[in-house]
């Protein structure tokens, strides 16, 4: 499973890339997590379909406070990421 997700609220400057790689990390999942100038952040991850879905759960109830709303998108299984990574 490929999935592109748009975290918005006040999610930048409050662990929450560290929060996403850690539990990448914990559920085998590969990818890559980076602030956008918007002010959201973009988590791109690949893996095991409920995989995904646990680490998704795990963060949402992490970073509760801070998210205002998410964008959801699964996308074609044709990307290839090397681990999981926070993006500058």
């Amino acid at each position: 499973m490929h999935v592109k997700v748009v975290f918005k609220g006040r999610v930048q400057g409050v662990g929450f890339r560290f929060t996403a790689r850690q539990l990448a990390a914990l559920h085998g999942l590969r990818g890559f997590v980076r602030n956008e100038p918007d002010g959201s952040v973009l988590l791109m991850l690949q893996g095991r379909r409920d995989s995904v879905r646990d680490m998704l759960s795990d963060l949402k109830k992490r970073m509760s406070g801070y998210i205002e709303s998410t964008d959801y998108n699964e996308l074609p299984a044709d990307a290839d990421y090397d681990g999981f990574e926070v993006r500058f």
